[in-house]
């Protein structure tokens, strides 16, 4: 279960990671992310990580959810 959202969820989000954020709800791949923001796979798995850190989640699809419930995408 995710972290009950702090206002202005979206600000604790780089503009990276909001960038990975909306392709990850697009439900791209970390290859498919990768090849259209330019940056290699393990930098996306590592901006993925860091996004599911902070919205205190486990996996893609809760990733997508949490971010779609709390008005962040």
């Amino acid at each position: 279960m995710a972290r009950s959202i702090i206002p202005n969820q979206s600000r604790r989000l780089s503009e990276r990671e909001l960038e990975v954020l909306r392709l990850l709800v697009d439900g791209c791949s970390n290859p498919e992310i990768a090849a259209a923001l330019y940056l290699s796979p393990n930098t996306v798995k590592t901006h993925v990580k860091s996004i599911m850190n902070k919205f205190g989640v486990n996996d893609r699809v809760r990733t997508a959810v949490f971010a779609l419930r709390n008005g962040v995408i």
